[in-house]
């Protein structure tokens, strides 16, 4: 076993990682029924997959070492934690030099079944969501695909109902220019925010 003073003075603690944690039943119950959610929010504040994994990993760890606090309101408390990760994530991207993507061969590409249209819609949904400023993603994200009221977002992330109410004009009509040549055979509805 390794040392107190080697493991920061935790000897739970070894590289970052936290072994032999006891966790609270109930976290355990919260974390198998909302994961997969909550995943889905970090995926569309993160815009990848991967980083989604981490940040939700991240916060759900945070979570269970203030289970005490937040076991009152679970969700809402690691929503907060992942708001507040992608934000310190997008703030170290700024930080250091960018990634470029390789570009996408399309003729590797092939339809295997009917989901496939829906993956690509997915693809250009996320993918415009990620061309927004991070606080009106986020006033997105949580206002309509977490389904939030616009006194929980501001809440949630530290505005006034005025400021969700604008953050979430301004998103949609710059989302329904990023998207009208996708769905220009159709018109685009997205739902007004007035409430």
């Amino acid at each position: 076993m390794l040392s107190q003073a080697a493991t920061g003075g935790n000897p739970a603690r070894r590289g970052g990682v936290v072994r032999g944690m006891r966790v609270d039943p109930s976290f355990e119950a919260f974390v198998d029924g909302r994961s997969t959610a909550l995943l889905r929010t970090a995926y569309l504040l993160t815009g990848d997959r991967g980083h989604a994994e981490d940040l939700l990993q991240t916060a759900l760890l945070r979570t269970a070492r203030h289970w005490s606090r937040a076991r009152e309101a679970p969700e809402a408390y690691v929503r907060r934690v992942l708001v507040n990760l992608s934000r310190d994530r997008i703030r170290s991207l700024f930080r250091r030099p960018r990634e470029a993507p390789l570009p996408p061969d399309p003729d590797n590409l092939r339809a295997v079944d009917a989901g496939y249209e829906r993956v690509a819609e997915r693809r250009v949904v996320v993918g415009a969501l990620a061309k927004l400023p991070t606080r009106q993603r986020q006033v997105v994200v949580l206002r309509f695909f977490e389904d939030l009221s616009v006194e929980q977002t501001a809440e949630l992330l530290g505005f006034s109902a005025g400021t969700v109410k604008s953050y979430t004009s301004r998103a949609l009509a710059r989302l329904r220019e990023l998207l009208a040549d996708y769905y220009e055979p159709y018109p685009l509805e997205v739902p007004h925010a007035h409430g």
